[in-house]
């Protein structure tokens, strides 16, 4: 087997297992937006709710996607790409979550289908403002 075919398998190596981490990160990430949103939910309107548990999560993703996911230190210039390529992804949410509500999907579920269009997506913005370098 030829330096290259090893080389080319260990980077698809690479990034199957940046896959796997950035979905444990989501996950977690998921988990606490939507847990934070079912519990405000009955105490104020869903899209202060939802932007509460997003601002909570935005933080938990950050961390964890810089360290566990990509493995690249923090830094202001990384957490600024970062939160415009989540303020996209955050408009996305909030507007998906009032579209499916509208449709007649209740409050306490709608996050979920938002979820499923959305995390995609962002999985590619995220990758981008933590990966890819600025040139000067």
């Amino acid at each position: 087997m030829s330096m290259k075919k090893i080389n080319n398998i260990l980077k698809e190596k690479g990034k199957l297992l940046e896959l796997i981490r950035f979905g444990i990160v989501g996950v977690l990430a998921v988990a606490i937006h939507y847990g934070l949103y079912f519990i405000l939910l009955p105490y104020m309107d869903r899209n202060i709710a939802f932007t509460i548990g997003y601002g909570i999560s935005f933080i938990c993703n950050f961390l964890l996607s810089s360290w566990f996911t990509f493995r690249v230190k923090t830094s202001w210039s990384r957490f600024v790409k970062f939160g415009a390529s989540h303020g996209i992804n955050y408009l996305l949410n909030i507007i998906l979550l009032n579209l499916f509500c509208w449709m007649g999907c209740p409050e306490k579920w709608a996050p979920l289908p938002v979820y499923a269009v959305a995390v995609p997506l962002n999985f590619l913005l995220v990758r981008f403002a933590l990966t890819k370098k600025i040139r000067k």
